[in-house]
């Protein structure tokens, strides 16, 4: 009767961990229930952070509680036990097809609790019983589940590998080490263990320690950053208001000359209407007289004639031939010339002094060092798409191709009038300002080229070695002719030596401050290399020494990697 009575369900006497009946139950603070064995295995997970919590609810304990079997539990579960009730497994406690399966389990298998190295093989919570009460069994090695237990039989004996070769560095069975590896560096694989596991936990260190190096860098480059911007928009707040003072000016000074223009302009045309009026005057009383003096010379009359004659004979002064002078038609070309004045002033302080307003004299110092490409394709990675500005071509210049390619011809071209634009030599820049890591090549034919780079403030109309490419110390070049190439810096000439091409490759690395020249034919060879500290943004220049000679900086595919 008593039996007939009972009726609970299995699941509220399982152990939450290994869902069987509980075996040895004890409870936590929190009042959940486990298998002893269950529990302290689970807690053996966490000795590392000293902090043990309940499966179930989460709650937290700290020391590690001491556990004592639930006598009442445990009876209770034994006299159920009597009547045949057992803990059916749920549904999410059987293997999938990504799970460790229990290798014992017939059937439907659960999945696997541990896997034992040395039985090579992997239990459900219930089959791993065993290797908890047999003290023989207590000594083999239990892990995690693993799929690879296979893997540490030797293919060829069929034993456990326990042992480790490092003469081959691979792991052996004992049979291995008197076969083949006999007379080999042999340890067991638990003192090889030992051994990585101290280079490991170096290794780990070194990680650790370049983690916590790498964050504080990374936290001083936000706040480089952040002082970057903030300088930036606080210079960027001056420059505005000084430029809206420069505006203001200019317009008030616009609008000065354009008011005082008017006003002399109607004072003149007031003074010149004037005078008009008096010469159209002059005119009609002319015409009147001429009229009168026509009809007296048809007069038969002598006596009348004679006695009209005085009075209608008198001619008043001409005024015109003494007051009036025509000058040249300048009128107010000396203001127009003044205001030109003004503005070539202007603009020769602004282009002069406007490397001290140069952003690069704010470039952060700090980069993350590449090392420089070794192949074609590497450099690639860096090249620029570079075009040529019409603005500073000489007019023995000739730029097509989309203003990439430039041909020195014997007739100048019809270029509008620019500061920028080089006035004495043979020269062009790019359009683009080069910073950070850029490539670029250039093709040329003719008696010589020189392919350069330069600052932008470097004089257009200057003496050689103020505008000449390779003459001074805004710009230096690489002069290719046919059978040589030199090098020119600030006015110094460096022979290289290399093999000829008609293609150069040039390697830009700004902030590490490298400039390096390239024959570029079948395969890339280093003509030329600089290094330096360059303080502003590099311009790409070209200079074509004689009639037909011709450059192109050539639009650089992935197809054309050698």
């Amino acid at each position: 009767m008593a039996q007939q009575g009972v009726k609970l369900d299995p699941k509220r006497i399982s152990c939450p961990i290994c869902v069987d009946l509980l075996k040895d139950p004890v409870a936590l603070p929190c009042g959940h229930s486990y298998c002893i064995n269950c529990i302290q295995s689970y807690w053996d997970g966490e000795d590392e952070r000293g902090i043990y919590s309940c499966p179930q609810c989460r709650q937290r304990f700290t020391p590690r509680p001491v556990l004592t079997k639930n006598s009442m539990l445990a009876d209770l579960v034994e006299e159920l036990k009597k009547t045949g009730l057992q803990a059916a497994p749920a549904d999410h406690c059987y293997a999938g097809a990504e799970d460790v399966a229990c290798d014992v389990c017939t059937g439907r298998k659960l999945k696997a609790f541990k896997s034992c190295l040395q039985c090579v093989a992997s239990y459900c919570e219930k089959h791993l019983q065993p290797h908890r009460d047999s003290a023989p069994l207590q000594k083999h090695k239990l892990v995690e589940p693993s799929k690879k237990l296979q893997e540490n039989i030797c293919s060829r004996h069929d034993e456990v590998m326990k042992m480790f070769c490092r003469t081959d560095q691979q792991c052996i069975c004992y049979l291995c080490s008197v076969d083949e590896h006999k007379g080999h560096d042999t340890v067991s694989a638990a003192a090889e263990r030992t051994e990585r596991q101290r280079e490991l936990e170096g290794s780990r260190q070194n990680i650790q320690q370049r983690i916590q190096d790498t964050e504080k860098d990374v936290k001083l480059l936000q706040q480089e950053v952040e002082a970057i911007s903030r300088s930036a928009d606080k210079a960027v707040e001056h420059s505005e208001k000084i430029f809206t003072e420069l505006i203001r000016l200019m317009e008030k000074r616009r609008s000065d000359v354009k008011q005082q223009l008017r006003w002399q302009q109607e004072t003149e045309v007031s003074r010149v209407k004037e005078l008009q009026e008096k010469l159209e005057q002059e005119i009609t009383e002319l015409k009147r007289k001429d009229a009168e003096l026509e009809q007296l010379s048809h007069t038969e009359d002598h006596t009348q004639f004679l006695h009209n004659y005085p009075s209608l004979s008198a001619l008043s002064e001409a005024t015109h031939s003494s007051s009036i002078n025509i000058r040249p038609r300048r009128y107010f070309e000396d203001v127009t010339a003044a205001v030109s004045g003004v503005r070539d002033k202007l603009q020769d302080a602004l282009r002069d002094t406007w490397t001290n307003v140069s952003l690069t004299g704010t470039e952060v110092d700090v980069s993350l060092s590449e090392p420089e490409p070794k192949t074609r394709a590497e450099f690639f990675r860096y090249s620029r798409h570079i075009t040529l500005d019409p603005n500073t071509a000489n007019t023995l210049l000739l730029l097509s191709e989309g203003n990439r390619k430039v041909t020195r011809t014997s007739q100048r071209q019809s270029y509008s009038d620019h500061l920028d634009r080089f006035t004495i030599w043979p020269q062009v820049l790019s359009r683009e300002s080069l910073t950070g890591q850029c490539y670029w090549e250039v093709e040329w034919r003719g008696t010589g080229v020189f392919v350069a780079v330069t600052y932008t403030n470097i004089s257009r109309t200057g003496s050689p070695n103020e505008s000449l490419f390779g003459l001074n110390d805004k710009s230096c070049a690489l002069y290719c002719v046919n059978n040589s190439y030199n090098f020119w810096y600030n006015n110094v000439q460096t022979s290289v030596s290399g093999p000829q091409s008609s293609r150069v490759g040039v390697y830009l690395d700004h902030s590490a401050g490298v400039l390096s020249f390239y024959n570029v034919s079948d395969t890339m060879s280093l003509l030329h290399r600089v290094q330096t500290t360059f303080t502003q943004p590099l311009y790409v220049g070209l200079y074509l020494y004689c009639h037909g000679a011709t450059a192109e900086l050539c639009q650089l595919k992935s197809t054309d990697v050698i």
